[in-house]
């Protein structure tokens, strides 16, 4: 099959990459137009294989498949398809970008109040270069969700870290470079780690093949070999998502990161692991899933709840919303190893959803920053007397991080809830806690930071701009519309999430009728 959309996909924001860093320094308002033309492309063609896809397609588990030898020697490809978790995933990434890139359009200018924190050295920034790096990680991010080469797939979970450091590294809070470091280092260990399992995955099965969909096709037998396999490309995605314990890293870069860039990690990056249990943990090694499910469910939980009380305790505004962030990757990581319809669709919505409602909470907090100069919530006060406007959308997406009814992540945490109380009551109950503790550490934030008298620091700030409402009002049309009517996504997820189900041997539990006709 030579389907070249899904690669003309990956090369737009390549070639608009390369286009963005060959300008000059000086042409940095050139940069941003590009870079945001591009990613409005992006958008525009997604949308278009959008609505190409079939849903009810039953001929092929991925679909606008292309396939072109690569390495030919070791039966390498160029391999890219979708299905409905990959599809969902890709909208969420292209969709964040041009917020992203409208919301960072003054973040690193020379003139006086652009930046978020003032840093020695930070006029020197090259503006153009952030933008290209943009683009550069969204060519990786598509990249990755789309590939259904393994080997394929772990050259760009690799790439990814190369981007996303020089943002961290290069335009971030003042211990960035620590922030950086710790970021590479962590994701480059679990990146071995999952090499080591590629090439053993490669050798063990005799079949001398990285397409996923022959894997899929030709299981492992249930051997202590799966289980050694598994665990390499398990703790790679637990410290990407990440779940607790390989959560360490996150906190650091989220808060040393650029608002932008940090959307872009917690929001897309950080899914990258949960995608991969989805995509390669279950269906290459089911019986070894099965196994250590049950390990995998306890960590899960003790995150929800481990990072909800950390949160409570952050002054730090980024730090804040990045542990919030651990303790939906718990929810999420419940929902995939319930093995469930209902928990598996629901985490898969949850990531989509997670990916809307922490960008834009991001996004919103750094536009926050970037008029008080400062990421401590007890330096603000009262801000919602002087710009209602941020004070308004800050509460939305402030809301939907709790997941209040009537926003798409109460959906897709309902979702994760109810699958799991099916196979996993204790544990189930136990998760919901973390609604409780998502609220205290929520309303918190906003209280601290909009509400009360109004501080002299804040007195002076200015409200949202017509480009910055831009930024984040289409994310929190999202999140509304899919609260309310989630269904179109769903129709998208839920064949997909069943046929991982049945590569894993699972099916969901059936209803016990009680003695009086009830459910039991």
């Amino acid at each position: 099959m030579h389907n070249p959309a899904l690669v003309i996909l990956v090369l737009i924001p390549l070639v608009g990459a390369l286009a963005v860093f060959s300008l000059k320094q000086e042409q940095a308002k050139l940069a941003k137009l590009i870079s945001l033309a591009v990613s409005l492309i992006v958008v525009v063609y997604t949308g278009a294989l959008g609505i190409a896809y079939d849903v009810g397609s039953q001929a092929d588990r991925f679909q606008f498949r292309g396939e072109w030898t690569w390495i030919k020697v070791f039966n390498v490809q160029i391999a890219v398809g979708v299905d409905g978790i990959a599809l969902v995933l890709v909208a969420m990434s292209v969709v964040l970008v041009p917020a992203v890139i409208l919301a960072s359009w003054n973040a690193f200018d020379s003139r006086s109040g652009a930046e978020e924190v003032v840093l020695p050295g930070a006029k020197q920034r090259s503006v153009k270069n952030y933008f290209a790096l943009l683009l550069l990680l969204e060519f990786f991010m598509i990249g990755v969700f789309v590939a259904t080469d393994v080997f394929l797939f772990y050259v760009f979970f690799e790439a990814m870290l190369v981007p996303m450091y020089f943002i961290i590294g290069s335009f971030g809070g003042p211990r960035r470079q620590y922030a950086a470091m710790k970021f590479f280092l962590y994701s480059l260990v679990g990146g071995l780690l999952m090499l080591a399992s590629v090439i053993g995955l490669y050798v063990t099965t005799g079949s001398h093949s990285f397409s996923i969909t022959y894997l899929i096709a030709h299981p492992m037998p249930d051997n202590a070999t799966q289980k050694w396999l598994f665990l390499g490309f398990f703790i790679a995605f637990a410290i990407k998502a990440p779940l607790v314990p390989f959560h360490t890293w996150l906190p650091d870069a989220g808060a040393e990161a650029p608002a932008g860039g940090a959307a872009l990690l917690v929001g897309v990056l950080d899914k990258v692991g949960t995608f991969g249990f989805l995509r390669y943990c279950l269906p290459l090694f089911p019986a070894a899933s099965r196994y250590f499910a049950p390990t995998i469910l306890i960590l899960a939980v003790i995150g929800i709840l481990y990072a909800a009380f950390l949160a409570i305790g952050q002054r730090d505004m980024k730090r804040l919303v990045a542990y919030t962030s651990v303790a939906h990757f718990g929810f999420i990581g419940l929902g995939i190893f319930a093995f469930t319809t209902q928990g598996g669709t629901g985490a898969v919505l949850y990531m989509v959803n997670h990916g809307l409602s922490t960008g834009a909470l991001f996004i919103v907090v750094g536009l926050l920053i970037a008029r008080g100069k400062s990421r401590n919530v007890d330096d603000y006060g009262g801000a919602a007397k002087v710009t209602p406007i941020l004070a308004g959308l800050f509460l939305l997406t402030g809301l939907s991080a709790l997941a209040l009814p009537g926003m798409s992540t109460f959906v897709s945490e309902f979702l994760v809830l109810v699958g799991t109380f099916t196979r996993h009551k204790g544990l189930a109950v136990l998760a919901t806690t973390g609604i409780v503790l998502a609220a205290i550490y929520v309303l918190y934030l906003y209280q601290r930071t909009f509400q009360g008298p109004v501080r002299e620091s804040v007195a002076k700030f200015r409200d949202l701009n017509a480009r910055e409402v831009f930024a984040v009002a289409p994310l929190i049309a999202l999140i509304i519309f899919l609260g309310v009517y989630p269904k179109p996504v769903l129709d998208v997820i839920n064949p997909a999430v069943k046929a991982t189900l049945h590569d894993v041997h699972q099916t969901d539990p059936v209803p016990q009728l009680g003695t009086a006709g009830g459910v039991k």
